[in-house]
C-alpha cells in the first residue's frame, strides 16, 4: 500500500472541518423524513398516482443504501475529500431538480438521484471522524454526530410542517427541496476550504467491478420487495424476491474472499468481518434502526390519519425525541469513557422501556383521550436513550477497523442503518395496514389506535432483539483489535494519541 502524507489539522480546523461535515449529515438525514408531511401535497399538485408517488419516500433510501459502500470505497482509494464535495454538489443540484419537478415520474428521477448523492457524501463523514480525532476526541465527535442523526430525522416532520404552513399547500412541498441550494452551496464552498486532504491509502487501482455488480443486484433484490411490497398488498413475489437477497450477499462475500486472496482491492474488505465486536456491531445497528425509525412512521400515521392532527402538530410531538437526543448525545463520549459498553446497556434500556411505555399508553388511554403531551415524557425518555446509544455504538464500531478501511467500514454501517430502517418501517407498516378493519363500525380513531398499538408492538420486540445482541461488543472500545493488522485508527499528524479508559 501507498499513502501520500496527510495535511496535518489544528484542534480549531478539526473541529471547523467537521460542522461542515455535520452540516451535510443534516441534510442527507432530514430528507428521509422532511417528505412525509408533504405527500398529501405532492398528490394533488402533481396529480400524482398512489403507486408512483410512495418511491418519492422509498426511492431516495433504496437509492440511499446502495450508494454508500461503493462511495466508501471510493474515499479509501481516492482521498475522502473529493468524494464528500462531489456528492454534495450533485446533492445540491437534484434537490433543485426535485423542487422543479413537474409531475411525479420527474420527482421520482430526481428524487432517486437526490438520494443516491446523499450515500455518496455521507460515508465521507464517519471516515473522516475517525482520521482526524484522536481516542477521546473521536467520542464526542461522534457523539455531536449521533446528536445530529436523531434530531434530522426527528424533526424532518416538524420542519416539513413550518415550510408548507409558511409557503401554502400548493408549492410549500417545493421549497422543501429548494431550501437545500443556499445551504448546500454555503456548504460546498466550506468543505473546499476547510475538509482536510485524506490522501490516496490503495496502491491497486483495479476496481472491484464485479463485487459492485454483485452488491448493488442483492441489496436492490433486498430492498426493492420491501418498500414496493406494501402499496401491491405484499404478494408472493415480494417474499421470494426478498428471500433470493440472501444467496446472493453470500455470493457477494464469496467473491470479496477470492479478491482479497489474489491481492486484488476488494469493494468490502472480507478482514473486517474478522472481528466479532465489528460484526455483531452491524448487526446491532441494523436492527437498532428497525426499532429506531418506525415508532415515527407509526405515531405520524396516527397522529395525523387517525387522530386528524396537523402535521405541524405531529410534528412538534416527534421534536421532543429531538430534544431527548440531544441530552444523550452530549453525555454519551463521556460515559462511553468511564463505562465503555455499559451505556450502549443503558441508552437501549431507556429506549425499550420509552416504547414499553408508550404501547402501554395506546393500550389503555381511549383514542378520544389521547393528547400529545400523554406521550411526551416517554418520547423525551426514548431520545435519551438513542442519544447514549448511537454515538458509543458507532465509536465501537470504528474502533475495530484500520484507517485505510475506514470508508468501506463507514460505508457498511451505513448500508446496515439503511435496510434496518426499511425492514422497521416495512414490517410495522405491514402490521399497522393489515390490522386496520373499519368494518366493525369503530370510529377512525379507535381503529387506527388499535392498529397502532399493534405495529408498536413490532418495534419493542426489535428493541429488545437489540439489547440481546448489544452484549457481542466489547465492554471497552479499546478492547477492539485491529483485523487488518495494518494501519490501526490514528490521531491527526502531530498528536498523540489518547485513549478512552
Amino acid at each position: 500500500m501507498t499513502r501520500q502524507r496527510e495535511t496535518p489539522l489544528t484542534p480549531r480546523s478539526a473541529w471547523l472541518a467537521l460542522a461542515v461535515l455535520l452540516v451535510g449529515a443534516f441534510m442527507a438525514l432530514l430528507d428521509t423524513t422532511i417528505v412525509n408531511v408533504a405527500i398529501p401535497t405532492i398528490y394533488t399538485s402533481l396529480d400524482a398516482s398512489e403507486s408512483t408517488l410512495s418511491w418519492v419516500l422509498s426511492g431516495y433510501m433504496l437509492a440511499y443504501g446502495l450508494a454508500l459502500i461503493p462511495a466508501g470505497r471510493l474515499g479509501d482509494r481516492y482521498s475522502h475529500k473529493p468524494v464528500f464535495i462531489i456528492g454534495l454538489i450533485l446533492f445540491t443540484l437534484t434537490s433543485v431538480a426535485c423542487a422543479l419537478a413537474q409531475n411525479d415520474l420527474q420527482l421520482n428521477l430526481a428524487r432517486a438521484a437526490q438520494g443516491l448523492s446523499a450515500g455518496i457524501f455521507y460515508t465521507s463523514i464517519t471516515a473522516f471522524i475517525h482520521l482526524m480525532f484522536p481516542g477521546s476526541l473521536r467520542g464526542k465527535a461522534l457523539a455531536i454526530m449521533g446528536a445530529v442523526i436523531g434530531v434530522s430525522s426527528a424533526i424532518g416532520p416538524l420542519a416539513g410542517g413550518l415550510i408548507i404552513q409558511a409557503f401554502g399547500e400548493e408549492n410549500g412541498w417545493r421549497y422543501i427541496f429548494g431550501i437545500n441550494l443556499p445551504i448546500g452551496v454555503i456548504a460546498v464552498l466550506a468543505a473546499f476550504w476547510l475538509l482536510p486532504s485524506t490522501g490516496r491509502t490503495e496502491a491497486d487501482d483495479r476496481a472491484d467491478w464485479a463485487g459492485l455488480v454483485i452488491l448493488t443486484v442483492s441489496l436492490v433484490v433486498l430492498l426493492v420487495p420491501l418498500v414496493e411490497g406494501h402499496s401491491q398488498g405484499w404478494p408472493l413475489w415480494s417474499y421470494l424476491v426478498s428471500l433470493l437477497s440472501v444467496p446472493m450477499l453470500g455470493v457477494f462475500a464469496l467473491w470479496e474472499r477470492r479478491v482479497a486472496r489474489r491481492g486484488g482491492n476488494p469493494l468490502v474488505p472480507p478482514r473486517l468481518f474478522t472481528s466479532p465486536a465489528f460484526t455483531g456491531g452491524v448487526v446491532l445497528a441494523l436492527v437498532y434502526f428497525a426499532a429506531f425509525t418506525s415508532i415515527f412512521f407509526t405515531i405520524s400515521l396516527l397522529w395525523q390519519a387517525g387522530l386528524g392532527a396537523s402535521a405541524l402538530e405531529s410534528g412538534l410531538l416527534l421534536m421532543t425525541f429531538a430534544i431527548g437526543t440531544i441530552i444523550g448525545a452530549a453525555q454519551s463520549d463521556q460515559l462511553a469513557a468511564r463505562f465503555g459498553r455499559t451505556v450502549l446497556i443503558i441508552g437501549l434500556t431507556l429506549l425499550t422501556l420509552s416504547l414499553v411505555s408508550i404501547l402501554v399508553v395506546l393500550a389503555v388511554v381511549p383514542p378520544g383521550s389521547l393528547r400529545g403531551w400523554t406521550l411526551v415524557a416517554p418520547l423525551v425518555v426514548g431520545g435519551i436513550g438513542s442519544g447514549l446509544f448511537i454515538p458509543p455504538n458507532m465509536d465501537f464500531i470504528v474502533a475495530t477497523v484500520s484507517r485505510n478501511d475506514a470508508g468501506a467500514a463507514s460505508g457498511v454501517i451505513g448500508t446496515m442503518q439503511r435496510v434496518g430502517s426499511a425492514i422497521g418501517i416495512a414490517v410495522t407498516g405491514r402490521v399497522l395496514f393489515d390490522t386496520l378493519d373499519f368494518s366493525t363500525g369503530d370510529s377512525p380513531d379507535v381503529v387506527f389506535t388499535q392498529s397502532a398499538t399493534y405495529a408498536m408492538g413490532v418495534s419493542v420486540l426489535f428493541a429488545f432483539v437489540a439489547v440481546a445482541l448489544v452484549f457481542a461488543l466489547p465492554k471497552h472500545s479499546d478492547d477492539a483489535s485491529d483485523p487488518a493488522g495494518g494501519d490501526a485508527p490514528g490521531p491527526v499528524p502531530g498528536k498523540e494519541p489518547h485513549h478512552a479508559a
